[in-house]
């Protein structure tokens, strides 16, 4: 259950916050020094989240670019948005993989911005960033939202495909999520209200993780929070049910890079990038995080085997 060792990419969170933050240290006194501004090192510098899902992602998009001829450099498990969204916006980075629904949500300071529709969440996203003098490019197939699942043998004994299918059994099954999923509008407050299911009781678990697929297998709890891509998913004794009346919003994997450098880097870089963003499903992430998550391999080879599988390096 522990997540594999990213240590030989731990010097780019310390890189990134000192980065961050050197701005304010910069008018004490002396020279200002400011941040390193990334645009200036003729690398293109791609920055993943804080968790081994990005990690993967930014591999995927840094390899095929590297691989077409660009300059490019990974910062691995960075941090959260909160730290990445000012650094691509200060040019700190310029290229972070992102996921619409949260992207939009985080700023536009309104959760609910996202809905389900992929086309509708990304038309907003662009007019969000635009101001900002970033680009949204064209998203993935792949989604990473919340999902709920039961095992294969919950779904044959009572005839689950979809989300609502569980309101005549609800009230005999126990469901599991975190904590904090109790008062969530995408979590249980969001079934209750969105779908009107009342679940006999509420187990606390883990966030998508170990715990809460031990707790599905075990019989602990009957439905739980796993997430669209989560490594537990490819075992196929685990499965996810429809959200057929769509309580998530869409949330596609959605390249947001500097619109300088992509008008610096042109046409062919936009389209190194679509042609991974164009082949990346929500099954392929699954795997992906399978292999990060479950068998402790590294980032970059997993990435590496996804791109030359789908003929994108050679």
């Amino acid at each position: 259950g522990t997540r594999p060792a990213l240590s030989r990419w731990r010097r780019a969170p310390t890189l990134a916050l000192a980065a961050v933050t050197a701005g304010s240290a910069a008018c004490t006194g002396g020279e200002p020094t400011g941040p390193p501004d990334a645009r200036a090192d003729g690398a293109l510098t791609i920055a993943s989240f804080d968790f081994p899902e990005s990690a993967v992602i930014a591999e995927l998009y840094g390899q095929a670019l590297a691989d077409a001829g660009f300059q490019v450099e990974v910062l691995h498990e960075v941090g959260p948005r909160e730290l990445l969204a000012p650094a691509l916006e200060r040019g700190l980075v310029e290229f972070v993989p992102e996921y619409l629904g949260t992207a939009l949500g985080f700023l536009t300071g309104r959760p609910d911005a996202a809905s389900a529709d992929v086309n509708e969440t990304y038309r907003a996203l662009t007019s969000e960033l635009e101001g900002r003098g970033i680009v949204a490019l064209e998203p993935a197939p792949a989604q990473d939202a919340n999902g709920f699942a039961v095992t294969q043998e919950t779904a044959d004994r009572y005839r689950l495909e979809t989300i609502s299918d569980l309101v005549p059994v609800a009230g005999e099954l126990v469901f599991g999520g975190p904590p904090e999923c109790r008062e969530r509008p995408l979590c249980l407050q969001g079934l209750q209200e969105v779908y009107g299911l009342s679940f006999e009781s509420f187990s606390s678990l883990d966030a998508s993780g170990p715990v809460t697929a031990a707790a599905l297998r075990a019989g602990e709890v009957d439905v739980a929070l796993l997430f669209t891509t989560s490594g537990y998913l490819g075992g196929g004794d685990l499965v996810l049910l429809r959200d057929d009346r769509e309580l998530q919003p869409a949330e596609n994997i959605v390249p947001v890079v500097r619109a300088d450098v992509v008008r610096r880097l042109g046409a062919g870089f936009r389209e190194v990038v679509e042609s991974v963003s164009r082949r990346l499903t929500t099954e392929d992430l699954v795997e992906l995080n399978r292999l990060v998550s479950l068998e402790g391999e590294e980032p970059g080879a997993v990435a590496g085997d996804w791109l030359a599988a789908h003929g994108i390096v050679g």
